[in-house]
């Protein structure tokens, strides 16, 4: 049997060698930057980390097919086959990577059966890890060869007055602003990356809206910590929790909670 806490261990180790490829890029003047098709920003650092990690991960004894956003890709018929595998995305927040303000992750989670059971989120900048295994708890460890510190979601209802909402200054459009009108008071908190779900997952922050586009890979990982930290994060559409490997790698658009004590928002 897998000892999944011992897993993400070792893959937290595979995510700082990652960060440490992403710095020595970091501290150069040439970030080899290309424009994808999407016209989203592609760097040497997002090379570089990939193979890392991918080289990492086939490493393992433990073996899983890699989905990843640098990765060739792949055929739903490929991936509808998987019940297990890993999704990584070797550097979410490129855009605040060529703008050099710190706020980029390397993510790397275990989807099982649609779920993501084991996030592995690390911050190259400050050299932060946070990492989780299903049943185990969620952890950040803040200075290298630290000692594991247990994090958990704060608790609170939607009625009270100041709640830290998380939003990104680039896409704080209508929606976002209409969903934060329905709060008393709420105070922004703005991170780039997956950084705006460990502010939910550390208890920094109660609710993430994120009505705008984001990609599989872009929050298992962080959604991993998140669930095990004792918050979630929901489909705005329907209000399950979030699902992963489906036929687009395109997530809708959904609302991360910490520990919200109410179902449902108030109208």
């Amino acid at each position: 049997m897998t000892d999944y806490l011992q897993l993400a261990a070792a893959v937290g180790e595979i995510a700082r060698r990652a960060g440490a490829a992403i710095l020595d890029i970091y501290q150069t003047e040439d970030f080899g930057v290309e424009m994808k098709a999407d016209d989203s920003p592609l760097t040497k650092a997002d090379k570089a980390a990939n193979e890392v990690i991918v080289a990492g991960l086939e490493a393992l004894t433990f073996q899983a097919p890699i989905v990843s956003e640098e990765g060739q890709e792949m055929s739903y018929a490929t991936r509808s086959q998987f019940t297990r595998f890993w999704l990584v995305d070797p550097l979410d927040g490129t855009k605040e990577f060529i703008k050099r303000n710190g706020d980029f992750t390397v993510n790397i989670a275990l989807v099982e059966n649609g779920r993501p059971v084991l996030g592995v989120v690390f911050v190259p900048v400050t050299d932060e890890l946070f990492y989780s295994a299903p049943g185990k708890g969620a952890f950040e460890v803040t200075t290298p060869g630290g000692e594991p510190k247990t994090i958990h979601a704060a608790s609170f209802t939607l009625q009270d007055a100041n709640l830290k909402i998380v939003a990104s200054a680039s896409h704080l459009n209508q929606a976002t602003k209409d969903f934060m009108d329905r709060f008393d008071r709420p105070e922004i908190v703005q991170r780039g990356s997956s950084l705006k779900i460990m502010e939910l997952a550390r208890g920094n922050a109660h609710v993430y809206p994120r009505l705008a586009p984001t990609m599989e890979w872009d929050t298992a990982a962080a959604h991993a910590i998140l669930l095990e930290a004792g918050g979630k994060m929901v489909d705005d559409g329907t209000g399950k929790e979030m699902r992963y490997n489906k036929k687009s790698l395109l997530n809708p658009h959904f609302i991360g909670y910490g520990q919200v004590r109410e179902e449902l928002l108030a109208c």
